[in-house]
């Protein structure tokens, strides 16, 4: 039998206890899922084991459930209803099973104890033992079925999209903020309205279901697929452990790499800079850029920056909005400037919404920015090649 999980061992433990207080040779946790009854959990001194399966409607469990069968069965041969269920023909003759519910109210499935004699003894007081036992194994799985529910339901919305060639990639200019030209776009997924989730919770819920570099690269094609419609250059956002993979360097090498600046965010974990910087230096001796993004957000970036030597540094936009008229602000952003010049990088202002603050920046030595003063995320037909320093019309 295959190594029980934690969790499994700890309702095994349950089970035995269970078994042992009601001197039974048989103890289980079934889960009941459309017609089949699935005995998740064994304790037993028969040759059963974790996984096995039977109808469900044939089970002593069902028949308990529906109250065509008392939940607690001292001699099963005085029931002519259980004496025609497979479990009777194959010598149970004493039963007792009782519901395991979870904390919302929902039945998860059945904890029971079998025996292959009658047992006289067998009385209501050891219905509300295997309760309390069943309320403990509830309490032990319930993360577990949470879990599996929510993978489910990710997989659910996740599955048709990615079947579909991956999300909706539009495009926020990135311009000069001195004069307003564009020089470049970053490349932004955007999901359907009615999941109410930003892109980075449903890249994080990808990852739950081991699905995220799969949706990266379907956004990193959707981004590459703008590259003949548009000028400039293209930041494409990509996490570290996604450039690791074989697919995510194999299709970054296939790319116009002087046109790319790859984003690697302060969210994103990175425990290696070594590997890291290795494979990076093909991409970058080949003309691609490196990004790092979110920088003000944490403290991560810094020892990015110190790490790779990026080509450029984006400003979190926490630290951009409002700057015009925050000296703290003001002070914070001039520093990164003032690293960003040491280590030889360009720096993008992140979030714009005002004039006032681009202003600001302009004087604070920022070069490049981007934000809702220019434009929202728009389609390659939509992006313009200059961008007047005042509110979008979009």
């Amino acid at each position: 039998m295959p190594e029980r999980s934690e969790t499994a061992q700890q309702v095994a433990d349950l089970l035995h206890t269970a078994r042992q207080s009601l001197g039974m040779g048989l103890a289980f946790l079934s889960r009941m899922e459309g017609a089949v009854q699935h005995l998740e959990v064994v304790d037993s001194v028969l040759p059963l084991n974790d996984g096995m399966t039977q109808p469900r409607a044939t089970s002593f469990c069902q028949a308990i459930a529906d109250g065509a069968l008392p939940p607690v069965i001292p001699d099963v041969s005085r029931f002519p209803a259980a004496m025609r269920l497979p479990a009777a023909e194959l010598g149970i003759r004493s039963y007792i099973s009782v519901p395991v519910e979870l904390s919302d109210g929902t039945v998860y499935g059945t904890f029971c104890s079998a025996g292959l004699e009658a047992d006289p003894g067998l009385a209501e007081r050891d219905r509300v033992l295997l309760e309390v036992l069943a309320h403990a194994a509830a309490v032990i799985i319930e993360p577990d079925v949470v879990r599996r529910r929510r993978n489910a339901e990710i997989e659910s919305r996740l599955r048709p999209l990615l079947d579909r060639h991956g999300p909706v990639v539009l495009l926020q200019p990135i311009v000069e903020l001195a004069g307003g030209r564009r020089v470049g776009a970053e490349a932004l997924s955007r999901f359907p309205h009615e999941w109410h989730q930003p892109p980075d919770e449903v890249f994080a819920d990808a990852d739950l279901i081991g699905e995220r570099e799969n949706l990266e690269l379907a956004a990193l094609r959707g981004a590459a697929d703008h590259l003949p419609h548009v000028t400039g250059y293209i930041a494409m956002n990509i996490s570290a452990a996604t450039l690791y993979a074989p697919g995510g360097v194999e299709f970054l090498t296939r790319l116009p790499l002087e046109r790319i600046v790859l984003e690697l965010s302060e969210h994103d974990p990175i425990d290696d800079y070594e590997r890291l910087r290795n494979v990076l230096a093909p991409l970058r001796a080949a003309g691609m850029r490196l990004a790092i993004d979110d920088v003000g957000a944490g403290y991560s970036s810094l020892r990015h920056i110190v790490a790779t030597g990026p080509d450029v540094i984006k400003l979190d936009r926490s630290i951009v909005s409002g700057v015009a008229d925050d000296a703290v602000l003001a002070v914070v952003v001039h520093a990164l400037v003032e690293l960003a010049g040491a280590v030889g990088a360009a720096v993008v202002a992140e979030g714009i919404e005002t004039a006032a603050d681009a202003a600001a920046l302009v004087k604070l030595g920022v070069g490049l920015g981007q934000g809702w003063l220019f434009d929202r995320a728009v389609t390659a037909a939509d992006l313009r090649n200059g961008y007047a320093l005042a509110p979008s019309s979009r």
